[in-house]
């Protein structure tokens, strides 16, 4: 194994053996966009009440303007970093065939990433809670107060889990059946603590995974189950990796 471990990353990755990507908030944090918990997260500056489903459902028109106000006025002027362009180059080289997001900002998909599992769902759609109704949340949409259906007026939510919702189904299950078949996975900012999302990479690593994480600090996968550790800001690192796959490719 090469002394650099950025290197010896990318000896691995243009192997191209199956590589599963697994991003959390960390990455997105470069784009504009706070962490939900720690240190200047989102939840130490709003109640996280309006996040709650039961809450949403009864302060529908209170829970929308938090939502509104954040998600989509804010958050919605975010772009990809290079973080973002890098994983999506992964997959457009062959190396990278899935990626598991705990994103909820759709940002993988603006970069050019094609296959993108939402372990908590995306902001990238409505759903209504009473009938089958999905669409984007277009200014036409999102212009009630609270969002309705255009179908049958049933209350519009975004596509994301809620405290007090499951993940969904095809999520929970496709990520862990990559996890189980990939040779190597790619953990990208994460605090490996949010269950049961943390056991995404845990399960790849007891599958015979060789983990690459890339991380400002160390997280919770770094002692047991991280292989290769690059420490530094995704936006910082992921460049410099996948330039060095590229050159082992060429």
């Amino acid at each position: 194994m090469n002394d650099d471990p950025i290197l010896s990353a990318a000896d691995l990755l243009a192997q191209k053996k199956n590589l599963l990507i697994f991003t959390g908030a960390g990455v997105s944090v470069e784009s504009g966009i706070p962490p939900f918990r720690g240190p200047g997260g989102l939840w130490q500056k709003v109640n996280p009440d309006f996040f709650d489903i039961d809450h949403f459902m009864s302060h529908p028109v209170e829970s929308w303007k938090r939502i509104r106000s954040i998600f989509y006025d804010l958050w919605g002027q975010c772009a990809p970093n290079p973080a973002h362009l890098a994983f999506a180059e992964l997959e457009r080289l062959g190396v990278a065939f899935s990626l598991v997001t705990q994103n909820i900002d759709n940002l993988h998909q603006l970069a050019g990433s094609k296959n993108v599992i939402e372990f908590h769902g995306t902001l990238g759609r409505l759903r209504c809670t009473q009938c089958a109704f999905t669409g984007a949340p277009t200014k036409e949409l999102l212009a009630g107060d609270p969002p309705t259906c255009p179908d049958c007026g049933g209350l519009l939510k975004p596509d994301i889990v809620f405290f007090g919702e499951s993940i969904p189904e095809y999520a929970l299950n496709q990520s862990f059946a990559d996890a189980e078949s990939c040779s190597v996975c790619l953990v990208s900012g994460t605090t490996g603590e949010v269950m049961p999302a943390c056991m995404v990479p845990q399960t790849a690593k007891r599958r015979g995974a060789v983990v690459i994480e890339v991380n400002p600090e160390e997280s919770a996968f770094t002692a047991h189950t991280t292989d290769i550790f690059l420490r530094g800001k995704a936006g910082e690192i992921m460049p410099r990796l996948v330039a060095e796959v590229v050159k082992r490719l060429s």
